[in-house]
């Protein structure tokens, strides 16, 4: 019970759904950051933890390069962070879509900086629009249900703060134009 059917029209529908019924709705997550959740999804706590580990390794990939312009940034120390978190905003006049980075004080935690790495390979290429209105709920999928309750400020942090640099291009975007 609870694995997809097999065969033709099986797949990715729990079994024991009665034929006809509705699964309750997901939310519609960017597509590079769905895939992520999935893949916490099937992982025990210990493998989370893991993962989110070697998240936090390659967190250093998501600082901004030498010579990238940005549209908006946004360099700042916070109560809820152990350091100064910059978060950087590029998008794509042509197709909205989003280039992140962020760059992470040496004193950020370990679930900071995954967290970090996650949303920045999560939400690439996602529009504006697409990150302000994604939902928290992931978090506890990919984290785990005892970091969330223990790290609470933290797991959230640098999602807030990539809606918010969305939040203020979209004013400006509107005060524009």
């Amino acid at each position: 019970m609870g694995q997809s059917g097999p065969g033709p029209g099986g797949e990715g529908r729990p079994a024991g759904l009665i034929s006809g019924a509705v699964p309750p709705q997901m939310p519609a997550y960017p597509p590079n950051l769905a895939e992520i959740v999935d893949f916490f999804d099937g992982l025990g706590e210990d493998e989370k933890r893991e993962n989110l580990i070697a998240y936090a390794d390659a967190s250093p990939a998501c600082a901004p390069r030498p010579h990238e312009a940005f549209d908006l940034e946004d360099v700042r120390k916070d109560e809820e962070c152990t350091d100064t978190v910059g978060v950087f905003l590029r998008v794509d006049p042509r197709t909205r879509a989003a280039r992140l980075r962020i760059r992470l004080g040496p004193q950020v935690q370990t679930l900071t900086r995954a967290m970090t790495a996650i949303l920045c390979k999560g939400l690439e290429g996602a529009t504006p629009d697409q990150i302000t209105e994604v939902p928290p709920d992931f978090v506890p999928r990919i984290v785990g249900g005892d970091l969330v309750r223990l790290r609470s400020q933290t797991v959230y942090y640098i999602l807030t703060r990539l809606k918010g640099i969305c939040k203020v291009w979209l004013q400006r975007e509107r005060a524009e134009g």
